[in-house]
């Protein structure tokens, strides 16, 4: 083992989240003295420097004056490296929050930070490439909104979180790394073009749904002229000092859809996934009721947003 590995080995060892090995912790998270790491800018080493060479030269010149300038220096030096790290010191990370995706997409997820005791300013959150920068003001809480790419369906762990700043002046770099204990649901990818599901007569993308016509009540509406007085909800106006409408639902709307794994025969596994997903969307977006069944499970028949969220994410963790 070569002398580097054997270093970083060696580092590993003591000091795991000095190199993104800290273990998965569950929230809130806060951020103490142990897990806070400070070191030198290539500014501050350079200002370092600089100050040994002014505190040689008024030693070597018996200069008081610049002798008193290069302390003052140094205080402030020592300052940068103590705000730096009360930047990081006692801040939380409370909550995650993740909004619904599919693979391949950008994924939406919602930090929140809280500062129970004090601000914390010149903050900078890196999530890979990409750096966000943000404060917290004493008391406050902040939502801190990152993207991130979800390769494929299923949970998806979140990576590693690097929190650093360098507040105030720039001379020294803290930071600490996050790793919440908490995993987000992909969905699965639609298919992009297919044809519709077997015996509904549906087109590639349904027409939105009328309320105008058939039997089934679906609410009410504010009466608008030309609308047939015979469908004026007398009481419901009464009540509420306006004129209004009984909607009811179009008869086909009413109709069932059956999506059934058993009947895409000849399809790869992902690929029924995905068109499965695609009959899922539209049937959701067009008003339908519609009954999923899979190889162990069967959802429905049912609507709604609660409905489609469950198939989809039954479909995301097939396996």
């Amino acid at each position: 083992m070569s002398l580097l590995a054997s270093l970083r080995a060696r580092v590993t060892r003591r000091h795991p989240s000095l190199l993104r090995q800290r273990p998965r912790e569950a929230l809130p998270i806060e951020l103490g003295q142990r897990r806070i790491y400070v070191l030198p800018t290539a500014f501050g080493i350079g200002f370092g420097a600089m100050l040994m060479v002014m505190l040689l030269g008024a030693l070597n010149y018996n200069n008081n004056a610049a002798l008193l300038l290069t302390c003052l220096l140094g205080a402030a030096c020592a300052q940068s490296m103590y705000g730096a790290f009360r930047a990081l010191h006692g801040l939380r990370l409370e909550a995650i929050r993740a909004d619904h995706a599919e693979a391949g997409q950008a994924l939406r997820v919602e930090l929140r930070f809280t500062a129970p005791r004090r601000a914390h300013a010149g903050l900078c959150l890196h999530v890979g490439a990409a750096a966000h920068d943000f404060s917290v003001a004493a008391g406050a809480a902040l939502n801190l909104p990152i993207s991130l790419h979800s390769e494929r369906r299923g949970w998806m762990e979140l990576p590693a979180l690097k929190l650093g700043s360098t507040w105030p002046f720039g001379l020294f770099r803290a930071w600490s790394w996050l790793r919440p204990d908490t995993r987000v649901l992909v969905y699965p990818a639609r298919e992009a073009v297919g044809p519709p599901p077997a015996g509904t007569g549906a087109e590639s993308t349904p027409a939105p749904r009328s309320h105008e016509l058939g039997e089934d009540y679906a609410g009410l509406r504010a009466y608008q002229p030309g609308d047939s007085p015979r469908r004026i909800a007398w009481k419901a106006s009464a009540r509420n000092a306006t004129l209004l409408l009984r909607l009811h639902e179009p008869p086909d709307a009413q109709a069932l859809w059956h999506l059934q794994w058993s009947a895409l025969r000849g399809l790869d596994h992902e690929t029924r996934i995905m068109r499965l997903a695609r009959w899922v969307d539209q049937a959701h977006r067009g008003g339908q009721r519609w009954q999923l069944d899979l190889p162990a499970q069967s959802l429905g028949p049912d609507a709604g947003g609660a409905h489609y969220h469950a198939c989809m994410s039954a479909l995301a963790l097939l396996p």
